[in-house]
């Protein structure tokens, strides 16, 4: 009994001492289990062609994604996409309508301090002034040790300063990429550009935000990352705006005119070909704004938009087109120019006695004062507004600028009989030179209304509000050459190219009230080739005087058309105009011959 359990004990227990001696009990064969070699075979099989799938769908997803890489267009990385700087800097590029860059982004090196890491602050302070003339010595000193941990010191500079301020091995002074707005052309177009300044800023970037012109108007346009840095494309010819840029600037000084401003636009489209404002700037480095003084002194005042003057006897062709329009007269009604004409307490003159009548056609020619109010009164003060409204005389204009809205026309507040008179012929109502190339783009091109604009127009362009009827647009047109032939503008004739327009020349108004004796406002408005037009052009000089033929010249005739007359030489070969040396007089008479029979 005793044997027995000792036996048990030993059996069951794994740590006892086993004894030699005494027999261990066996484990029968049939209770230990035998796995089936096929199943196992088997196993290892799946096991095996598992791991063969993995390794070949990790070799496709690579190969397919290096295939994909080497597809793909190199692009350099942008600076606006740095992880954690939360700046986008990138902006689109300008250009003009064929596509040449106007503004564009360059990658620029910024300069800024930590002082806690200098290891000489006077030293730093000395080294930099040294670089920067502008940086003083004590300023900076002051600064380095007054305990502050960044200082912004230069946005942009040269990688010329950039080597000279490495070269000062001082720690504390460190350099940031980032971009900045560049105008490779500098001053060409710098109105109708505006410019550019730096809005938040990081060591690491900068955002560019437009400050003024399509800068300003497409500020989100060329900043939304949506549209993957595509250029945003003008109505402005480089290659026009260049020769109109030139021509203006010799004229202003050969006129001795305090300012001059050029429209160049597209009589069906609105589209603004060329647009220049004398003086101008460079946007690279944009001035202050003039704070005293005379506006027009100010190199950033936009001649073209923001400039309201009295236009003139560049009004006439309105009163004329109106009254055409309206029925009242044709181009050889005899009208009344006998003076001087009185209203009321005032007087209204012709720079020359021209006789006792004109013909309507012979009003535009000679230009006379009398002859286009007597045509005014007879549409009525009434229907005078309407049709200026309707060409656009009484609102800013729509063109894409930051200084249009601001641009109004100065009308009456009141609007008697006398206003009627004097408006007719270009006085008592102001605009800009954009608003007169408006409406003569809208009297002359057929009749429809147009709206200047500084985008290319790809596509068709629906026309607008009718103004006139093609007949009266045809007429006004004629009698626009015939101003140029035997007129007013005879120096306006440009071999080859038709051009018709009209002179207008205006007493500049004094700030404490009346008018200058000697200053004046002298404007040319036309239209190139006459037969069928394709382009307006607007030239305006503030203040000129030249001595021509004995004495001093004030006049339109003598110093806005001379420098417009040079403009449409030089630019209408690069516009891809033929010149025509045939006469036009039998193209507008079968015009007209066609339209009666058609009546």
């Amino acid at each position: 009994m005793i044997f027995r359990r000792k036996v048990r004990h030993i059996a069951t227990d794994p740590f006892q001492p086993v004894n030699p001696a005494v027999p261990r009990p066996r484990v029968p064969e049939a209770v230990i289990p035998r796995e089936n070699p096929e199943k196992v075979r088997q196993r290892s099989e799946r096991r095996l062609k598992f791991t063969a799938v993995c390794f070949m769908f990790g070799f496709a997803v690579i190969g397919l994604k290096m295939g994909a890489i080497s597809a793909t267009e190199a692009r350099e990385p942008r600076t606006g996409g740095l992880a954690g700087a939360g700046i986008v800097s990138a902006r689109a590029d300008i250009t003009d309508r064929e596509g040449r860059v106007l503004a564009t982004n360059v990658t620029a090196v910024a300069l800024y301090a930590q002082p806690h890491l200098m290891v000489d602050p006077l030293a730093a302070a000395e080294g930099l002034a040294s670089i920067f003339p502008d940086m003083k010595v004590e300023t900076w000193a002051r600064r380095f040790t007054s305990g502050s941990k960044f200082y912004w010191l230069k946005g942009n500079i040269s990688p010329e300063q950039q080597q000279a301020v490495h070269d000062l091995g001082e720690p504390g002074l460190l350099f940031g990429q980032r971009e900045m707005r560049v105008y490779p052309n500098g001053p060409l177009a710098s109105h109708v550009l505006g410019g550019a300044r730096y809005g938040a800023q990081d060591v690491r970037a900068a955002e560019i935000k437009g400050i003024a012109g399509v800068e300003a108007v497409f500020d989100d346009y060329l900043s939304d990352p949506a549209r993957e840095g595509a250029p945003l494309r003008l109505s402005v010819d480089l290659s026009v705006q260049t020769a109109l840029e030139r021509v203006l600037y010799s004229g202003m000084k050969l006129m001795n005119a305090k300012g001059a401003a050029a429209i160049l636009m597209d009589v069906h489209t609105g589209e603004i070909v060329s647009m220049a404002s004398m003086p101008d700037f460079d946007p690279n480095d944009r001035p202050a704004v003039l704070t005293a003084g005379d506006r027009g002194d100010d190199p950033l005042f936009n001649r073209t938009v923001q400039g309201v003057y009295e236009l003139g006897s560049t009004f006439k062709i309105f009163t004329v087109a109106q009254s055409l329009e309206l029925g009242l007269t044709n181009a050889g009604t005899m009208i009344d120019t006998s003076g001087p004409l009185r209203q009321g307490r005032y007087r209204i003159r012709d720079f020359h006695d021209y006789g006792p009548e004109l013909s309507v056609t012979d009003v535009i020619v000679e230009s006379s004062n009398i002859g286009t109010a007597r045509m005014a009164l007879a549409v009525g003060s009434k229907r005078q507004q309407e049709f200026l409204r309707s060409l656009g005389l009484f609102d800013a204009t729509a063109v894409e600028l930051t200084e249009a809205p601001g641009a109004r026309p100065i009308v009456p507040e009141r609007w008697p009989d006398i206003s009627t008179m004097t408006i007719s012929y270009g006085h008592g109502l102001s605009a800009s030179p954009l608003h007169l190339a408006t409406a003569y783009a809208s009297i002359l091109n057929g009749g429809t209304r147009v709206t200047p604009t500084l985008l290319a127009q790809d596509g068709k362009i629906e026309p607008g509000p009718r103004i006139v009827s093609p007949r009266v647009s045809a007429e006004a047109r004629h009698m626009l050459r015939q101003v140029v032939t035997r007129g007013t503008a005879s120096l306006m004739e440009v071999e080859g190219y038709q051009v018709g327009g009209k002179t207008g020349t205006a007493d500049k108004p004094s700030p404490t009230g009346g008018y200058y004796d000697d200053k004046t406002i002298t404007t040319f408005a036309g239209i190139f080739p006459a037969q069928d037009p394709k382009y307006v052009i607007v030239v305006t000089l503030d203040e000129p005087e030249i001595f021509a033929a004995g004495e001093d010249r004030r006049t339109a005739g003598w110093t806005a058309v001379p420098v417009a007359s040079e403009v449409v030489r030089r630019v209408a070969p690069l516009l891809g105009l033929r010149p025509d040396f045939d006469p036009d007089v039998d193209a507008f008479g079968a015009y007209l011959t066609q339209a009666n029979a058609s009546r």
